[in-house]
């Protein structure tokens, strides 16, 4: 896989070993993003606000794409896709919703949400590198991204 381009991804997830292997799924596709996360829709909030821990923009740099979990504690997914779509300035960012859910009805909500792409979580960690690989080179290599503001 050719590199991709440095791009800040922020993964909105409760589960530690799925960002865990996450990131083992990036390295081992070779992605040069850097890849950030937060536990919560209420932490994405605060991260993309620039809010309490996340305040100093070096700390939470603008995320080229957000990989969302819709199934969280605090806020879920949904609610925080709802709102990241509403904002001016936050509902450019891509948003790929990756959940353990495959419901028609989570598909469905997603999109009327505004989601860009819906994937099932798949159970092993190779489909998860394909999956990861897949995301890399159309995200990462062939898209082009909204440019990052520094707000």
């Amino acid at each position: 896989m050719a590199r991709s381009r440095g791009v800040t991804i922020l993964m909105a997830d409760d589960d530690v070993d799925d960002r865990d292997l996450t990131r083992d799924a990036m390295q081992q596709n070779h992605l040069d993003g850097e890849l950030k996360w937060v536990e919560d829709g209420e932490e994405l909030l605060d991260y993309l606000n620039r809010r309490g821990r996340f305040s100093d923009p070096s700390a939470a740099p603008r995320p080229g794409i957000i990989l969302l979990d819709l199934n969280m504690p605090r806020l879920d997914g949904r609610e925080a896709l709802r709102e990241i779509k509403a904002h001016p300035e936050l509902r450019r960012i891509p948003i790929i919703v990756l959940s353990t859910s495959s419901a028609e009805e989570d598909v469905q909500r997603s999109y009327e949400l505004g989601a860009n792409c819906f994937i099932t979580k798949p159970g092993t960690f190779d489909r998860l590198v394909e999956v990861i690989r897949v995301l890399g080179e159309h995200w990462l290599q062939t898209a082009t991204l909204p440019r990052t503001s520094p707000a």
